[in-house]
């Protein structure tokens, strides 16, 4: 998040729409895709930072999977422990298909880009 204050202010992008954000999500099964513009922290550490360094939670947001630990409290262990190598397969087609969905949004559009990659 320190650096995507700075970034946006030196080449002046104004719009937190203008930006997107690629990171991991607990909520969503290993290797699913979905694109979504602002919403909730859901107590991701480096969403706050994000959203604490632009003043807003209204930025692009492209979230990749990587499932649910056994529970709350070993969720930092969870998203940076080694992968397993069958889980590693999933996340790096996840990760193909995350930059389909940012050329998507960058030539189309959020919302088309939205049509095309929240349904697979």
């Amino acid at each position: 998040g320190e650096a995507v204050g700075p970034l946006a202010r030196r080449y002046k992008i104004e719009d937190p729409a203008n930006i997107i954000v690629v990171h991991d999500e607990l909520d969503l099964e290993p290797g699913i895709l979905r694109l979504k513009v602002g919403g909730g922290l859901a107590g991701h550490n480096g969403l706050k930072s994000i959203s604490a360094h632009l003043h807003t939670d209204d930025y692009v947001r492209v979230r990749i999977g990587v499932g649910k630990p056994s529970s709350k409290d070993v969720g930092v262990d969870h998203v940076l422990s080694s992968i397993p190598a069958a889980e590693r397969r999933i996340l790096d087609v996840a990760v193909e298909v995350a930059v389909d969905s940012i050329e998507s949004i960058v030539s189309g559009g959020i919302a088309a880009a939205m049509q095309d990659f929240n349904g697979r």
